[in-house]
């Protein structure tokens, strides 16, 4: 009678309802003389509305695009008059190659007057004459991904019709509480998902660049080409219905992408390139944002894009991770570990002559090392491990075989919780691990020149947000560099990751002795004037006689050797481009300035494109015979551009632009080209050939734009020419909405 009593009672309300809203109802008993079989005349999905209060209107107003976890409307026209108590709705929306309920990638639902919990629903529906409106409710834990949705519609035991509705996006949803990317700030939102330009930070630690980018993540095509890159994974290529199935987590949702950034393994996106021949595709440094990378990777059927280094992998993650709908930020750490061994420690090695070698093992320091973090909850963790997840693209090495890296919480890097997954060793040696300068001769490393426990892992900076300014997050990583907690945490990993091995090694205890610390003088490299490409370079060496145990007071004599080698990003250096050796007569306590000049013609055509030099040198002892280490890492800044805009930017609206640039340098910029970029103010990119911009010269560039999309945008400008490859500047701008005409 139970039943009975519920069934009556949901037939009355539904007749109340409809009667009080004057909406014709027809009468149960109305059904036995026959009406209509109900008829689906047409489906208005209501894209624009949804895609609004989803936060997907950016890309794009002319199909449906949702967050899981929220409702979104639709308006089904019949033939007639819903009757609630007859006719029988069900919905069906189904995603993937072989959608299976058993797998959440088919999902059944009929028609309630209240949502029930975090499960598939259709309810608070309205019924005015034959148009039928009603709420459809995605889990929040429901796969991402392009799905079809349907009806089926019956009355009792008889008729029966299946109808197509459409097609809708489902993405994840940082604006839910109920989904693992949940992120209860307005403002980190509008930065880490709706935030469609930005930063790169990349250089040397004392000579920091903020490299302009244009993330493009609600460009139309781009949501497109995110599921592309997820359906071309060696994961879906070999079970495409458990791949699928897996795509309601986030944690294999980033591992995926991040395998699929690079090429190392599959048909990636990007095709790295560490050497300096670019003829075959496009110099890294030549890049402007991630949208023309992503389309050409399409529109070629999957052929990875050349070429890519750490800033573009991770800038083109980032676009796909924000257009997923997963908050997400791009990190730069300047003097970055490649740890292969997992000793913690970063062997480097100079001769008697100053001149960094190869490293003999395959560890190295890059300059800067660029990754993302993104933000999710990590149910697979212990408690407390929630939040930033580093995870990186660059294809260093392989985690569970493939070529990706994390997600790594950030908390558990800077505990020193190093057996939590993913591949947490691996990003806390990048950020704390130990180097040691050796002095090789005579085929082997015989002494030590210096054990630097704080140069690896510095200033880790990410874009601020709401700013164009850089923030500096190493503290979310590590402590600080030589306070009690750091070196306990050091331990604590070192114990995790090497076991006894790091008891009973005799190198240790050479460092344990620190007797290369006690030396009789102390020297240091300054730069007598701002380094420009083109110019002489003038350093001085400053030297100081100071007392040690072996010659605590008295005079000593120094052979210094120097040596000049251009730096590359990837670590390790050219072959020398300079050397001079000076001798020095030091009495304690005296201080010593000797000029340095380091000539353009020596280093003009020796650089790498990124235009940075380690001038090095090894002071000899001739009392003792023991050797010390001075170094100087030099960047040479590009000429700067300027850009001027109109005062006013509407949509539809000419916009001038006015962009200048002055050679400073002494030598000609030949083959110059301009690349403007910009989502919602130009569609695609803009290049054109400047030619050759000779020495004290200025060029200026006029142009009209017509913006796209209304709110704030960031014009990138790049020039490049043969000696200089990134000459770049930027220009944020307002655009507002077009006026009524």
């Amino acid at each position: 009678m139970a039943k009975v009593s519920a069934s009556m009672e949901l037939i009355l309300d539904t007749i109340k309802y409809s009667a009080e809203n004057k909406e014709g109802v027809v009468m149960a008993s109305d059904h036995r003389v026959g009406v209509a079989a109900l008829e689906l005349r047409s489906v208005d999905l209501q894209s624009p509305r949804n895609n609004k209060e989803h936060h997907t209107q950016e890309m794009g107003l002319k199909r449906l695009i949702v967050r899981r976890g929220q409702l979104f409307v639709l308006r089904l026209n019949f033939n007639r008059p819903f009757q609630f108590q007859t006719d029988h709705i069900t919905f069906v929306a189904e995603t993937g190659p072989a959608p299976m309920e058993l797998l959440g990638t088919r999902a059944t639902f009929s028609l309630t007057q209240a949502r029930q919990g975090n499960a598939w629903s259709a309810s608070d529906f309205t019924i005015d004459s034959n148009s039928f409106s009603v709420s459809l409710f995605t889990p929040a834990n429901a796969v991402i991904g392009s799905y079809t949705l349907k009806i089926e519609i019956s009355q009792g035991q008889g008729h029966s019709s299946t109808h197509l509705l459409g097609t809708f996006i489902l993405l994840f949803n940082p604006w839910s509480a109920e989904d693992d990317v949940y992120l209860p700030s307005e403002v980190l939102l509008q930065e880490y998902i709706m935030m469609d330009y930005g930063f790169v930070y990349k250089g040397h630690e004392r000579f920091i660049t903020a490299w302009p980018w244009n993330y493009g993540q609600f460009e139309e095509d781009v949501i497109d080409i995110c599921f592309e890159i997820l359906n071309k994974s060696l994961y879906f290529l070999k079970n495409p219905s458990k791949d699928c199935s897996q795509r309601n987590e986030v944690v294999y949702v980033c591992r995926v992408v991040s395998a699929m950034i690079n090429s190392n393994d599959d048909s990636g996106v990007l095709q790295g390139n560490w050497g300096e021949d670019y003829s075959m595709g496009v110099s890294p440094l030549e890049w402007n944002g991630s949208v023309a990378i992503l389309r050409q990777w399409s529109a070629r059927g999957g052929q990875p894009v050349k070429y890519g280094q750490c800033w573009v992998f991770a800038a083109v993650m980032c676009t796909v991770m924000r257009c997923l709908g997963v908050p997400t930020r791009i990190v730069s750490n300047f003097c970055s570990a490649h740890n292969m061994d997992g000793n913690l420690t970063i062997d480097t090695y100079y001769d008697q002559n100053a001149e960094m070698l190869p490293n003999q093992k395959q560890d190295k320091i890059w300059n800067f090392h660029v990754w993302n973090e993104c933000w999710m909850i990590r149910k697979d963790l212990p408690p407390g491990y929630n939040g930033w997840q580093a995870l990186d693209p660059t294809p260093q090495q392989t985690s569970s075989g493939l070529f990706c890296c994390g997600p790594a919480s950030v908390k558990a890097i800077k505990e020193g919780e190093v057996h939590l997954a993913y591949d947490t060793p691996f990003v806390y040696a990048e950020v704390n691990a130990d180097e040691v300068i050796w002095l090789f001769r005579d085929g082997q490393a015989q002494e030590i020149l210096a054990h630097n426990t704080s140069s690896i892992g510095n200033v880790i900076s990410t874009k601020m947000v709401g700013s164009d300014q850089r923030q500096d997050i190493t503290s979310s990583y590590k402590y600080p560099e030589g306070s009690t907690e750091e070196r306990s945490v050091f331990m604590k990993a070192s114990q995790k990751m090497l076991g006894p091995r790091r008891t009973s090694s005799a190198f240790l205890d050479l460092l344990g002795s620190r007797g290369f610390q006690d030396q009789p003088a102390q020297l240091q490299l300054h730069l007598a004037r701002t380094p420009e490409w083109g110019q002489d370079l003038l350093l001085k060496l400053h030297a100081r006689r100071v007392a040690d145990r072996a010659h605590p007071q008295g005079p000593i004599r120094l052979v210094v050797r120097f040596c000049a080698q251009a730096l590359l990003h990837k670590g390790g250096t050219r072959e020398p481009l300079w050397r001079q050796t000076v001798y020095l007569n030091l009495d304690f306590g005296e201080e010593i300035q000797w000029p340095l000049l380091l000539p353009f013609n020596n280093y003009g055509n020796k650089l790498t494109d990124e235009k940075l030099i380690r001038v090095s040198g090894i002071a000899k002892v001739e009392e003792t015979g023991r050797s010390m280490l001075v170094l100087k890492d030099i960047s040479l800044e590009p000429p700067h551009l300027s850009i001027e805009v109109s005062e006013r930017a509407e949509v539809g609206k000419a916009l001038g632009v006015h962009i200048t640039l002055t050679n400073t340098l002494m030598v000609a910029l030949s083959n110059c080209m301009m690349v403007l970029e910009g989502s919602g103010l130009i569609n695609g990119q803009i290049s054109n050939d400047l030619g050759t911009l000779v020495p004290g010269h200025t060029i200026q560039i006029q142009l009209d734009l017509y913006p796209i999309k209304p709110g704030p945008r960031q014009l990138q400008v790049l020039i490049s020419s043969n000696e200089v490859k990134e000459i770049k500047g930027y220009k944020d701008i307002f655009i507002a909405a077009a006026r009524a005409s």
